[in-house]
């Protein structure tokens, strides 16, 4: 079907994520009218702390929310590595100035609800976008007279909304994806994340400022600081089975020390300090399946979910609202066409980042011989070299 007579039918988005709200800017730059749905009440706070790497910034910077971000960010001069069993300095990684006038754009970390605000408020401001939350995609359909239908459900009605496209941004367990023949399901990884945010007063003074990554065997931690330096973001990873009944869940303190309980004492003190702990399992999508099928696309999460051992998830996901919206420009005619495109252009890339991830799930988890000659190739590695190993990722930007 090619779009001839309703071009000023919307796009439809599921998902009102980072995702889906950058993908409504960058296709409403384009001209289109746009639906955005969630099936959420209300857009609230999922996870915490997140990484903004340049490729993500410049993608920021295209659809003009970058500097209004900048309040709510901090830019580490260095990801410091330690190790979690003796606790020493293992290497730093270059990140700061060093990263900006490498590529472009800044190395940020900031909070999730942060950055979702930002982009929710542009998108309010935006004419020719329409949020209806509450709202959740069933499927899309043809209709009469050569048009398709999205089928959504609103307070138990279903309906149907006329448009040209439906673009699945609705996370790892995506409705969306069921739309996409030969699709497979998330997968458990086996590892779970346990996530707090504690004030930025109550850490030691050497955490406050740079990014950390501790490795030690079946477990690694990460923290950073977050909301314009006010809080600590803590994430504990570890290898483990999962037992509740939701993919999310609340879990204690005593729970975390318990899995971190070898670990020195700096970092289990730091642990003890953070009453609200969320646990989540962490999920993965393969990148090499199917993406698209007609007038639908997945992106982000609900195409590619990846493991946060490359920090890239979310950085993949503003990537794909750029490529996307270069692939439908205003005057589009054959949109299924298009969508493949998006697909073939996106899919190396993006399954290439999954695969690093996978790797550094092992890598940061080594133990015995090869935690050693990791460890080596660390401490004889300077800070500038380290960066550069990760030009091909950072150094992405819309145009490329």
């Amino acid at each position: 079907m090619t779009q001839t007579g309703d071009a000023l039918q919307p796009i439809v988005i599921a998902g009102a994520g980072i995702g889906g709200l950058t993908a409504a800017l960058a296709l409403r730059q384009q001209g289109h009218e746009i639906v955005l749905m969630d099936k959420a009440a209300g857009l609230s706070e999922v996870g915490a702390g997140l990484q903004l790497s340049p490729n993500a910034c410049s993608v920021l910077d295209r659809i003009g929310v970058l500097d209004a971000l900048e309040p709510h960010v901090c830019a580490p001069d260095y990801l410091r590595i330690r190790s979690g069993k003796s606790g020493r300095q293992l290497g730093r990684v270059r990140f700061g100035d060093f990263l900006k006038e490498r590529h472009g754009f800044p190395f940020w970390v900031i909070h999730r609800a942060d950055l979702q605000r930002v982009l929710l408020e542009r998108v309010e401001r935006t004419p020719g976008i329409t949020t209806r939350l509450a709202t959740e995609v069933l499927g899309l359909e043809p209709s009469p007279y050569d048009h398709l239908s999205c089928i959504y459900q609103n307070d138990e009605v279903t309906a149907n909304l006329a448009c040209k496209a439906l673009v699945g941004a609705d996370g790892v367990w995506s409705r969306t994806r069921r739309i996409i023949p030969g699709h497979e399901n998330a997968r458990f990884s086996g590892q779970v994340a346990y996530r707090a945010t504690i004030p930025i007063e109550a850490a030691p003074a050497n955490w406050r400022k740079d990014s950390g990554l501790w490795m030690h065997r079946d477990s690694h931690l990460v923290h950073y600081p977050v909301r314009g330096g006010r809080e600590l973001n803590i994430v504990g990873l570890a290898e483990e089975a999962w037992r509740d009944e939701t993919w999310s869940a609340r879990a204690d303190t005593k729970t975390v020390l318990h899995v971190f309980r070898d670990w020195p004492s700096e970092v289990r003190t730091l642990l003890g300090k953070a009453e609200n702990w969320l646990k989540w399992a962490l999920c993965s999508v393969d990148a090499s399946g199917p993406w698209t099928h007609g007038h639908v696309a997945l992106m982000g999460d609900a195409a590619h979910a990846m493991l946060p051992y490359m920090a890239q998830g979310a950085a993949m996901a503003i990537e794909d609202a750029a490529v996307l919206a270069r692939h439908l420009p205003p005057d589009i005619g054959n949109i299924p066409a298009a969508l493949r495109a998006f697909e073939r252009e996106r899919k190396p890339r993006v399954t290439r980042i999954q695969g690093i991830a996978f790797r550094n799930a092992k890598v940061f988890h080594y133990s015995g011989i090869r935690e050693f000659a990791r460890d080596t190739v660390l401490n004889l590695s300077d800070p500038e070299t380290l960066a550069a190993r990760f030009d091909d990722v950072y150094g992405w930007s819309p145009s490329d």
